[in-house]
């Protein structure tokens, strides 16, 4: 990155801090963009700037650049729902261990918050676009066909429902694990019961 974008990511980055600090202390609700701005040094219109709502400043992070660069890495012949198991792993790590506390965090207030989790739903759709950008072009396919697009909206919806699990188990155990799992169940087309003879009513 330049100079500028390495101002701006900087910028970004302790309004995110201030914000979890002071939701730690005093809870999400009682926590204002203007408490935030002083915490962060900077002026409620810069924080407005970078961050549309204060459901943003949770939501937002950096994983939809690395998400796409990843994707568009992988082997053009590869499963696209391989590639994406693939990148979903390697770029939870990078952020895991850049912040795993933040993480934590974050899936906490999606769970806990219900405007949180409304916006939560809105963002995912810029994961999707940036999902139907990177598997069209792979594979040679108009951006507005129907078939990445529905691809994409299942994608975002399993990894919406796996944080969420994850967070509901208080935490617990690999997030990769359960992303994997979800992603999983994609694989053969969706279905509720395990391949086999229906069971003896």
């Amino acid at each position: 990155m330049g100079l500028r974008e390495r101002k701006k990511l900087k910028t970004r980055t302790a309004i995110r801090e201030a914000t979890y600090r002071l939701i730690a202390e005093q809870g999400y609700e009682a926590t204002t963009v203007e408490q935030i701005a002083r915490a962060a040094e900077v002026s409620p219109s810069t924080v407005f700037r970078y961050f549309p709502t204060k459901e943003d400043i949770v939501l937002t992070d950096e994983f939809d650049p690395v998400l796409e660069r990843l994707l568009r890495a992988r082997p053009a012949d590869e499963d696209p729902l391989e590639s994406l198991m693939i990148v979903f792993r390697e770029g939870f790590a990078v952020f895991a261990a850049a912040d795993g506390d933040a993480v934590v965090e974050r899936t906490r207030l999606i769970l806990e918050v219900p405007a949180v989790r409304a916006r939560m739903t809105e963002t995912m759709a810029e994961t999707s676009q940036v999902l139907i950008r990177a598997l069209a072009d792979r594979d040679g396919i108009d951006r507005d066909d129907l078939r990445p697009r529905v691809f994409a909206a299942a994608v975002t919806g399993v990894l919406r429902e796996a944080l969420l699990v994850w967070a509901e188990r208080g935490h617990g155990g690999d997030l990769m694990a359960v992303v994997d799992e979800a992603l999983g169940q994609l694989r053969g087309g969706l279905r509720l019961r395990p391949e086999g003879p229906s069971p003896a009513r």
